[in-house]
């Protein structure tokens, strides 16, 4: 049982590097009914309104979007169609290092014409307008995670956006017991947890972005149980 007072380091399951085809995509399944039914989308399209409504979007060509640790795609399916309700023009990438991920969406309903990527981050060469990522900083270590920040710096013309969890005992325990009752697939029950256990509070990201030299970026939490870093450039 974690003591929350700071990130625990439990791994995942679904990061081990002998998971099968089928469980990885069952998982990552019931992952994307999860990011439903607690909301999970919310504060990324928040983002991309508000750059909308700022005048970033580019008038003249579509924004280019990198969705880091992309997993099953289905971020990017919903910025896809609420961009297209609104007439926005936009060009989605999703990179994953775990080839599962990549099959995992291509073979979901609406990813045609995304394009998916299998590599890890730190070897993607090209900038992009934008870069997001949602529930991917808590796999990553500490040094890794402040890398993550210095690369977002780096890449991101426009601005970046982490949508990632907060380390709370009441959502540690309530998740547990709702996985269990929708009886949802064994990594989910097991990760859900263990991840919760690895997110942060608000002090562990403001020190990483010290850290990372990015102490102009927001942090905000967001009903249920997020917190969300963001930085748009001045």
């Amino acid at each position: 049982m974690p003591d929350f007072a700071s990130r625990a380091h439990t791994p995942e399951l679904m990061d081990g590097d002998d998971v099968d085809f089928e469980t990885f995509h069952g998982c990552l399944a019931d992952l994307a009914k999860v990011n439903r039914l607690t909301l999970a989308y919310r504060p990324t399209l928040a983002f991309l309104n508000r750059l909308r409504r700022e005048g970033r979007w580019p008038a003249d060509r579509p924004l280019e979007i990198l969705d880091v640790g992309s997993g099953y795609g289905d971020m990017l399916r919903v910025i896809r169609r609420w961009a297209a309700r609104r007439g926005l023009a936009v060009r989605l990438t999703g990179l994953d290092r775990n080839p599962w991920s990549q099959r995992s969406a291509e073979q979901a309903r609406g990813s045609a014409g995304i394009r998916w990527l299998t590599e890890d981050l730190f070897d993607h060469q090209g900038g992009t307008d934008v870069v997001l990522s949602s529930l991917f900083t808590h796999h990553l270590d500490d040094a890794s995670l402040i890398r993550f920040v210095e690369w977002q710096e780096t890449n991101a013309r426009i601005g970046w956006f982490v949508n990632d969890l907060l380390r709370h005992p009441f959502s540690y325990h309530g998740f547990t017991l709702l996985a269990r009752l929708m009886r949802w697939h064994p990594f989910v029950q097991h990760d859900g947890p263990v991840s919760i256990s690895r997110a942060f509070s608000r002090r562990d990201w403001t020190e990483v972005l010290v850290k990372a030299g990015a102490r102009h970026a927001r942090i905000e939490p967001w009903f249920p149980f997020r917190l969300c870093v963001s930085r748009v450039r001045g």
